[in-house]
Formats: C-alpha cells, sequence, structure tokens
C-alpha cells in the first residue's frame, strides 16, 4: 500500500495534475521509503527475500529520490546538471525491476501486473529525460497511477482475502 499510494501521488505531478511538494515527498519519506523498509525486514523475518529484495529497495528508492530532490534546496550540492544523471537513475531502476519482474513469473498476476507496469514506468521516464520530451513523462505519470493502483489492488486484495479467509478480490493464481 506504501508503495501504491505514494506512487499514485507522485505520478499525479508527472501527469501535470500537481507541482511536486511537501505532500509527495513526506509520502515519499515516510510511506514510500520507511514503511517499505519496515516491511522488507517483517519480510526477511519471514525468510521471503524477493519480499525482502523488493520493499526495502523500492523503499530505499524513495528515500534516494526524495534526497535528490530536496538536497538541491541546500548548500550541500546542486541539482543533477544533465538530464542524463536523472535518466541513467531511472534506467537502472528500469533495469532492476524488469529483472524482478521475471522473479514475478512464480508468483501471483497481480504482482507481476506491478512489476511490469512499474518496469514500464521507469523506462517511460528515463526515455523522457534522456530525450527531454515532455509529453514522454505526461504519459509515464498517467501510466504510473494505473502502476500505483494495480499495487493498492494487490494490498488490498491480500487483506480482504486474508480476513475473510476466501477471494473477495481475485489475484491470479500462483
Amino acid at each position: 500500500m506504501g508503495f501504491g499510494v505514494t506512487t499514485v501521488l507522485l505520478n499525479l505531478h508527472n501527469a501535470g495534475f500537481y507541482l511536486l511538494g511537501p505532500m509527495i515527498l513526506s509520502m515519499g519519506i515516510f510511506y514510500g521509503g520507511l514503511a517499505q523498509i519496515i516491511a522488507g525486514l517483517m519480510e526477511y523475518k519471514k525468510g521471503n527475500s524477493f519480499g525482502t529484495l523488493a520493499f526495502t529497495s523500492y523503499g530505499l528508492f524513495w528515500l534516494s529520490l526524495v534526497f535528490i530532490n530536496l538536497l538541491p534546496n541546500t548548500s550541500l550540492w546542486a541539482l543533477p546538471s544533465e538530464s542524463s544523471e536523472i535518466g541513467t537513475y531511472l534506467l537502472m531502476w528500469g533495469i532492476f525491476t524488469l529483472l524482478m519482474f521475471f522473479g514475478t513469473l512464480k508468483l501471483n498476476r497481480a504482482l507481476q501486473v506491478v512489476f511490469l507496469t512499474l518496469t514500464i514506468l521507469f523506462f517511460l521516464l528515463a526515455i523522457g529525460d534522456f530525450t527531454g520530451i515532455t509529453i514522454i513523462g505526461i504519459v509515464a505519470g498517467y501510466e504510473g497511477i494505473l502502476c500505483g493502483a494495480s499495487a493498492i489492488y494487490l494490498s488490498i486484495a491480500e487483506i480482504l482475502n486474508e480476513i475473510y479467509g476466501r477471494t473477495i478480490l481475485p489475484i491470479g493464481s500462483k
């Protein structure tokens, strides 16, 4: 849920609905970042390597993204001077996510949708930064809203299915 909600909010910005401000950055720190790191540690305790890597990595992604946006406002250092720097950052996350997507092929369909749409999102954002074509970033924003919504759906489905002890919202077979 932390990933889904934060992803929707950031991509409402990417799609042009909001400026990147305290609401999105705070969610990136706390719900996208810290909450996912905690979830990753909980997955570690359960022995779930995939969940540990996914939650801790994307939690740290959110924290690093917030710091990339906040640190230029301090005297510590300036914003990356070339769009290729951010493009490379996003490309690396896209490659990581694509590789993680392959791991979902043995898991449920809803998780596959989350990782596939996230892979597409990272590559669209990287292409947008590399090319400077604004419309690509806007398209990425709408695609990112879909990605975040799919993560919210999966989160709610897993909770409701567990609470009721039966399938309330389908997630696809494992």
